[in-house]
């Protein structure tokens, strides 16, 4: 059974008899005593001794500062502990919003706040503490950086949060004062950044008023058209509110149920975003009523729910149960939507008290009795998607990627899945099996074959809903497809698939890297050991052989300045370097390949292993050390790396003899039954394809079939894939890479 605590009685608090106070204005020495008060009003236990030094300190170090409003410094330090208190957070958390700018702004060091305050405090000042502007070439690299340090501190100690947030909103108070487009930018940040993380932690109360003072700044002409249009119905709706929860706290009564009944204020941001993405109209918001049903035990919302819905018709589909299925930010409360009298609609949220002062403080909600005493497993639960923001951090390929995978988190609406365990996981709005595995572990996502959704099989891209059980089929052979990319929702998957691609690049580069140096050592007779390789490779800045090796085939390094390094002087005199383009045109001999070279004779042709080019691919050709001019299908997934040398490409065209043949690789993922290799053989064999290399594996209920066939152009591989998706049971089939990974 819930309780709320009951109001602790109120200790005499002793007077303030340092001199400085004498000093002060007092009007600063009232809000000092109104939040030294409110602090042991909800923890009677406070060190009042650490309010006092803390206000003081920040006091002395503020001296003479002024804020570009012309007030002096402390009244922002006074404001931030203000509203910290307002919170319900305790001495370490106020006696940090006293201190909060000083190791910022001022000479004050974070380890002079440690020694006389202590760990706890010095910790969050240093959270909250921007970090140098030097340090920074563009505003979104120091964007990015700083809210990366909130949010790392943030992971070990969530009140450093709660303290920008109260920084923020006293800051947006008093924006008034800033240039027009400082305002513009500050603003923004507010909207993309702050808001939303304040409603993914549940601080309503803080989210409402920065949501509207950030709109009143972009907006100002349709905040103050839409504030006058609220003020002048507010008489009727107060009317209408009244008789409504009149009615329906006179109904529990009647029930046996005290509940406390209000009517709900409507933000003015939350009314322009429905009238700008929801389609509505002014009238229809405001004609909507919403109240706020307060009761005393858990087991009452349940009840109260029963009297409401016999009072007033419940409108169909229209009942969430936030209570049984709380949302990530620890929201509780059963919503309903009923038609009240004249047929008004009517919706209201029923809950307990302490579910409400969640729902309105949040996360702040774990620390009002006891600072530090919330279960750390609990809030370890409830920010698993800051762990993934600072994780897409350390994957992100630049500042401007961190950023949108923030606001990506930030932003989504929430949808609840299960694992067949039955454990819960939430996922953004619209995300798909691919993000449900990367969210349960990084090598099912890197894994991920198939999905059962519902114990239907269901496309790796098809859009999950709210309480749907997810299976992920997994294969060892089976690797991400940059397609993913182009459906995925999360950041985390985002990030992980997009650092494997970029490793695949690199093993790919340093392959080629080495065959190239292999290759040219054995023309020249040179003979080199890893060990020695390793010293070249410092003679290039790489401390790495693999990075060396990955470098040269990606054509960072030049084969010439290799060989120059490896060649005694004397060898290399006279060689003549050329460019590599007339070497490759001296060096090699033509062949029957298939591919005309416009302008070029005479000249070797490879095909790519990494994509396997068949005769009506788009193709184009890379011109390479010792092999000729390699020839790539235009999406290959390792152009982006050959494109770093724009030198060496060369456009390349079909020109093939009827009968000639080309290899490619297949994969086909079927429901396990008798006769489907029968089957699928004898569907090839039609096709006149001939098969070079076939192996079947049985993997849960799936036959996962890896071939290896000889066809002559990509037309007939269409026609032999789809003759085969023809047939029962088969679910896919695709064309792979040489290293197995997908290709379309």
């Amino acid at each position: 059974m819930e309780t709320v605590t009951a109001p602790q009685l109120v200790p005499e608090l002793p007077a303030l008899s340092h001199p400085l106070f004498a000093e002060m204005e007092p009007e600063h020495v009232r809000e000092f005593e109104s939040i030294r008060l409110a602090v042991v009003q909800h923890s009677p236990d406070s060190d009042l001794g650490l309010l006092e030094r803390a206000f003081l300190f920040s006091y002395r170090a503020h001296q003479g500062q002024r804020r570009i409003s012309g007030e002096p410094y402390i009244i922002h330090g006074i404001a931030v502990a203000r509203i910290l208190a307002d919170l319900n957070l305790g001495d370490t958390t106020v006696a940090a919003g006293f201190l909060h700018d000083v190791v910022e702004d001022t000479e004050i060091t974070v380890d002079n706040i440690r020694k006389d305050f202590g760990d706890a405090v010095a910790n969050l000042v240093d959270g909250v503490t921007k970090i140098p502007e030097l340090k920074y070439e563009s505003q979104e690299k120091k964007q990015a950086e700083n809210f990366h340090k909130m949010l790392l501190s943030m992971s070990q100690d969530l009140r450093v949060i709660l303290i920008k947030f109260a920084d923020r909103l006293h800051n947006m108070r008093t924006i008034g004062y800033l240039p027009r487009k400082t305002q513009e930018r500050i603003a923004h940040e507010t909207l993309d950044v702050y808001a939303p993380l304040a409603h993914r932690l549940g601080v309503h109360q803080i989210k409402w008023e920065l949501e509207d003072l950030a709109f009143k700044v972009l907006e100002p002409r349709t905040y103050k058209e839409l504030a006058e249009k609220v003020q002048m119905k507010r008489g009727e709706r107060e009317h209408l509110v009244q008789d409504v929860t009149a009615s329906i706290e006179a109904e529990l009564k009647s029930g046996g149920i005290q509940a406390r009944v209000t009517g709900r204020a409507k933000h003015l941001y939350s009314i322009f975003n429905k009238i700008r993405n929801r389609g509505y109209n002014f009238e229809e918001i405001l004609d909507l009523i919403a109240v706020r049903v307060i009761v005393p035990r858990l087991e009452d919302c349940y009840h109260a729910l029963g009297v409401i819905h016999s009072l007033y018709t419940p409108i169909e589909g229209k009942f969430a149960d936030f209570v049984a299925t709380p949302k990530s930010n620890m929201y509780q409360s059963l919503h309903t939507k009923v038609f009240g009298p004249e047929g008004r609609k009517i919706e209201v949220q029923i809950r307990t008290e302490l579910m409400h002062r969640t729902s309105e403080i949040g996360i702040a909600a774990h620390w009002r009795y006891k600072e530090g005493g919330a279960s750390r497993e609990e809030l370890d639960r409830q920010m698993e998607w800051l762990r993934s923001v600072l994780e897409s951090r350390d994957e992100a390929t630049s500042s401007g990627e961190f950023l949108q995978n923030l606001k990506i988190n930030l932003f989504q609406e929430e949808i609840f899945v299960f694992t067949p365990r039955g454990r819960l996981l939430t996922l953004p709005r619209g995300a798909t099996p691919v993000d449900f595995a990367f969210a349960v572990h990084t090598d099912i996502g890197l894994h991920a074959m198939a999905a059962k959704v519902n114990g239907q099989i269901t496309p790796l891209k098809g859009e999950l809903n709210s309480g749907d059980v997810v299976e992920i089929i997994v294969s060892p052979s089976q690797k991400p497809n940059p397609d993913w990319l182009q459906f995925v929702r999360t950041s985390r998957a985002q990030s992980k698939i997009k650092k494997w691609l970029k490793e695949q690049h690199f093993e790919e580069s340093a392959r080629l890297g080495r065959e190239i140096l292999l290759r040219e050592f054995q023309k020249f007779h040179i003979k080199k050991t890893d060990k020695e390789l390793a010293d070249i490779a410092l003679l290039f800045g790489q401390s790495d052989l693999e990075s060396f090796m990955a470098a040269v085939g990606a054509g960072d390094v030049s084969i010439q300045s290799v060989l120059r390094k490896a060649l005694p002087v004397e060898e290399d005199q006279g060689q003549g370097w050329g460019s590599i383009l007339s070497k490759v045109i001296r060096r090699v001999k033509g062949s029957e390949s298939g591919v005309r070279i416009h302008g070029m004779q005479n000249v070797a042709i490879t095909f790519g292993r990494c994509c396997q080019p068949l005769p009506g691919d788009r193709i184009t050709g890379f011109i390479t050390t010792g092999r000729g001019v390699s020839v790539h299908r235009v999406d290959c997934r390792n152009i982006p790396v050959l494109m770093q040398r724009p030198e060496r490409n060369i456009a390349v065209e079909w020109d093939v003899d009827r009968e000639a043949t080309f290899n490619v690789r297949v994969r086909v993922i079927a429901k396990e039954r008798l006769r489907l290799l029968s089957e699928l053989t004898q569907a090839m064999a039609k096709d006149e394809v001939n098969i070079l290399y076939l192996e079947m594996k049985k993997e849960d209920a799936f036959a996962v079939g890896n071939l290896t066939l000889e066809v002559k152009s990509l037309p007939h591989l269409t026609r032999v894939f789809k003759r085969m998706k023809a047939i029962k049971d088969v679910i896919h089939v695709e064309r792979l890479d040489e290293d197995g990974s997908h290709d379309r």
